[in-house]
């Protein structure tokens, strides 16, 4: 996936667009990947969302080559937008896409331009009674999100996100994927005193899983052995290990780890520490130690992500 076209029609939410493109953002910072985007209309106007801001289109529809993946982003009016005569631009970006996300109110019209007969797929929880009786061929799904093998579909923000997770997960694997998901906390060592932190992330799991995780970030700079870290979560290791497979698909300690790697990332960008004293910082013997950590975690040093802070 290295090639994004973004298509938004009149009424999307900014949440649901910030959910999708903010994940990309986070890997392509990382230079993990050569991450671009464009932003197109039906109209080649801008699109106006449902709060009123406007974004206008970095190219026509007429302009548009090939994409690697399609986002259909739709909001308020997608019925007008599902009429036969509006469907031509659509249609013809997704012949020239490999694989195509629809978020929110998507789905209806991708359904109605027949790309979603006898598939499986989700939209919006608002209006998916509408949505089974209007297109019998859909084989509607309550899950948060549907991923296919070319078409994926999701709800509003939240699912738009965890979506976006797992595509990059599957592109560019589980570690990027967890710092996409984790981009918007930082400085770890202060999480407690600014009531930041893993407990504040409300929805994100299970109120024991999130006790864990903010344990996790209490002692990134001593870290704890993990038959610790069960011990004062009142678990037992094995219990611990079910715990994260089934609610992050992910072991505690390999978890553990790409949170320490990702504020030694942090750190590595936005600070002027030597990495030493960035090492110590994250719960590393040494600089040496760091570096092959995170060289092995995401494929490259880390002072390459140096002056691609998020923000």
């Amino acid at each position: 996936m290295k090639t994004v076209t973004v298509l938004l029609y009149d009424g999307f939410s900014n949440m649901v667009l910030s959910c999708l493109i903010e994940p990309l953002r986070a890997v392509r910072d990382q230079g993990q990947a050569d991450l671009s985007w464009r932003i197109v209309t039906p109209h080649d106007g801008s699109a106006q969302s449902s709060s009123g801001l406007n974004i206008s289109p970095d190219c026509s529809i007429a302009d548009v080559g090939r994409s690697d993946l399609l986002i259909v982003v739709s909001g308020y009016g997608f019925r007008e937008y599902s009429k036969p005569e509006q469907l031509a631009p659509l249609r013809r970006l997704t012949r020239q896409a490999d694989t195509i996300l629809a978020a929110d109110t998507g789905s209806w019209i991708l359904a109605a331009a027949g790309l979603l007969d006898d598939q499986t797929a989700t939209i919006h929880w608002a209006v998916i009674s509408d949505f089974t009786e209007e297109f019998p061929r859909t084989r509607i799904s309550y899950d948060r999100f549907v991923k296919g093998s070319r078409i994926s579909t999701c709800g509003g923000a939240s699912t738009a996100m965890e979506l976006m997770l797992a595509l990059i997960s599957d592109q560019f694997g589980p570690a990027n994927a967890f710092i996409a998901s984790t981009m918007f906390l930082h400085d770890a060592e202060r999480q407690q005193t600014t009531g930041r932190g893993a407990n504040r992330l409300e929805g994100k799991g299970t109120a024991q899983l999130r006790q864990i995780v903010n344990l996790m970030v209490e002692t990134i700079e001593t870290p704890i052995t993990l038959e610790d870290l069960a011990q004062r979560s009142g678990l037992t290791r094995r219990t611990l290990d079910r715990l994260f497979q089934a609610e992050l698909t992910m072991a505690p300690g390999r978890y553990y780890q790409l949170m320490r790697l990702s504020h030694a990332r942090d750190l590595a960008a936005s600070t002027d520490y030597d990495l030493d004293t960035i090492a110590i910082r994250c719960g590393y013997s040494s600089a040496s130690s760091l570096g092959k950590a995170f060289k092995h975690a995401f494929g490259h040093p880390i002072r390459k992500s140096h002056g691609n802070r998020p923000h």
